[in-house]
């Protein structure tokens, strides 16, 4: 199964100016967007992200955190997106702040899908051109055609 990037983004799926101080308030901020949109628990949402979050930083580098998780009860692969309004500290690898965050949610029993949607969304997000493109951009339908127009093998 292939999963494409605007499959798991809609543009009901995307916080183009998200006012967070921490790494905490932009998790919690997400997991009330991603129980809107899958009708589970903000709270579990909440717990599941904090808990993978404790292994070790989903901050990858160069502004850049994918908070991930599986959820018992999740019927398909979900994500959010959300650009700060101001850069947080998130204990990335390269100890920058993040400013973009692509939360992606998958149903417990994903298994390699997880790990696939996973590579798609970090090999987009590497994409130089795309992360500036972000960056300027300041609303949901510039943000969301900027997610769908990924090419479906190199995004």
């Amino acid at each position: 199964m292939t999963v494409e990037l605007d499959a798991l983004i809609g543009g009901d799926a995307i916080i183009p100016s998200l006012r967070a101080n921490s790494k905490k308030q932009v998790l919690q901020e997400l997991s009330e967007a991603a129980a809107t949109l899958t009708g589970i628990g903000e709270r579990q949402i909440f717990e599941t992200v904090a808990q993978r979050e404790r292994l070790g930083s989903t901050g990858v580098g160069n502004g850049i955190a994918i908070p991930h998780g599986k959820l018992a009860g999740l019927d398909r692969m979900t994500g959010v997106f959300a650009k700060l309004a101001k850069p947080v500290d998130f204990d990335a690898l390269d100890d920058q702040p993040v400013d973009l965050v692509f939360l992606l949610l998958a149903p417990e029993g994903a298994g390699a899908d997880h790990l696939k949607a996973l590579s798609k969304v970090a090999r987009f997000l590497r994409n130089a051109d795309v992360v500036a493109k972000l960056r300027s951009s300041h609303d949901v339908d510039t943000i969301h055609e900027l997610i769908r127009a990924a090419p479906p093998h190199a995004a």
